[in-house]
């Protein structure tokens, strides 16, 4: 699919997907979300960002992915997004919920002046620090981390193990084997001082795959069940 620069009538053509995927937002956030689709496929042919290059899977997954995780966010929360790839959810977040304090981290260089590129481009206060999560971790703290499509479960936990003071939860969206992977991390003893639940579960538009978003937090801030 080609990725012409942003008009008001591309922004109309995504606001039809956006409506048959029964999504409501404001025409000034689809405008910003078309020109982020249109800066990140056009980016996309010359480095591997995103698979999701129709109309229909970013909006039935990047979109609606990015959606449901801003619902369980409050007013103001300051976010970091792990391992952001081309910007989903990071990027997506701040866009539609420009209250939150969003910010991005990519490990590999040339994904991380990317994001840098189209954040300058949009014109969004979002933070993008080009390196691990773990190093963000020892200079910063936040309320929330997001991840998707990063890593397993256990992997993920194990980065994170030594800065729970520097956050107070993990949202995470996890696909249909997120129980084979919730088994794992029990059995490496990764959830012991962890409590874990699914917060959401929902089904993409694109695929009608089951999706799930898992908050994982320490026993002495955790949210009651």
């Amino acid at each position: 699919m080609s990725t012409p620069d942003a008009s008001p009538n591309q922004s109309s053509v995504l606001n039809d997907s956006l409506q048959a995927a029964e999504i409501e937002l404001k025409p000034a956030i689809v405008e910003q979300l078309d020109r982020y689709r249109t800066a990140l496929w056009s980016w996309n042919e010359q480095i591997n960002l995103t698979r999701h290059t129709t109309l229909e899977k970013f909006v039935g997954r990047d979109v609606m992915d990015s959606l449901q995780l801003a619902e369980l966010l409050q007013q103001g929360e300051r976010v970091l997004d792990i391992g952001t790839g081309g910007g989903v959810p990071g990027l997506v977040l701040a866009i539609c919920r420009p209250d939150l304090r969003v910010s991005v981290c990519e490990s590999t260089q040339k994904k991380a002046r990317v994001v840098q590129a189209i954040v300058q481009e949009l014109g969004i206060p979002v933070q993008v620090y080009a390196c691990r999560a773990e190093e963000v971790l020892e200079l910063q703290t936040f309320d929330t981390l997001t991840a998707r499509g990063v890593a397993a479960l256990a992997k993920i936990l194990t980065w994170v193990a030594p800065y729970w003071e520097a956050f107070d939860r993990l949202l995470l969206i996890k696909g249909q084997r997120w129980v084979e992977e919730r088994g794992e991390a029990r059995h490496r003893g990764l959830l012991k001082t962890l409590q874990l639940r699914k917060a959401v579960s929902y089904r993409s538009t694109e695929t009608q795959a089951e999706s799930v978003i898992l908050s994982v937090s320490s026993h002495s801030n955790s949210e009651p069940c």
